[in-house]
């Protein structure tokens, strides 16, 4: 099943209240299943409290508490459009399954450089990703990569992050275990 949900970036005001966050404050980030896919409610601690006292209150699908930081004015562009933060969001974007693999990799390598932040995800096969800097939200599908794949995928990566015009093959190219880790 290949999904990709496109979830609203992080309040700055408790969507419960409409009061603005302040910068320091703990909040707390609920997502919802709906038929159409995620919605994302960030709300306050109070009206956190007050819905966990609601017995009537809709079941979240995960949550996670976190502190409010405003976002810093935007940089000029420095970085090239075809980053692999940039090359995520396209891919989300086109949600062609044939980029699976290729959104897993970028999605680990940016959780590795501390750019996404994972949150719970209850649901196995899913990860859920919050950018650190805007509470962006990024549902990945697991595709449960094995060490022989990573190498075809890694290629597919630096091919789109150089911006050659043929994507490679998503299918493992055969390679040895030694090859397949120091492409990690």
């Amino acid at each position: 099943m290949q999904q990709d949900w496109n979830i609203k970036s992080r309040s700055e005001a408790c969507d419960a209240t409409g009061r603005p966050f302040t910068e320091g404050e703990i909040f707390y980030t609920a997502l919802f299943r709906d038929a159409g896919g995620f919605r994302r409610l960030d709300l306050s601690e109070e009206a956190w409290n007050a819905r966990a006292a609601d017995p009537a209150a809709e079941a979240i699908f995960s949550s996670w508490r976190s502190k409010f930081e405003l976002p810093p004015p935007p940089a000029p562009e420095t970085l090239r459009r075809d980053d692999a933060e940039g090359m995520l969001r396209q891919l989300m974007e086109s949600s062609d399954p044939a980029h699976r693999n290729t959104r897993y990799l970028l999605a680990v390598m940016l959780e590795r450089k501390r750019i996404l932040r994972p949150q719970p995800s209850p649901e196995k096969g899913m990860l859920i990703y919050e950018r650190a800097v805007t509470g962006e939200t990024f549902v990945i599908e697991d595709p449960q990569l094995s060490l022989s794949d990573l190498v075809a995928v890694q290629e597919e990566v630096s091919s789109l992050l150089s911006g050659m015009t043929g994507i490679a093959s998503a299918a493992p190219a055969p390679t040895s275990e030694a090859a397949t880790e120091s492409a990690i």
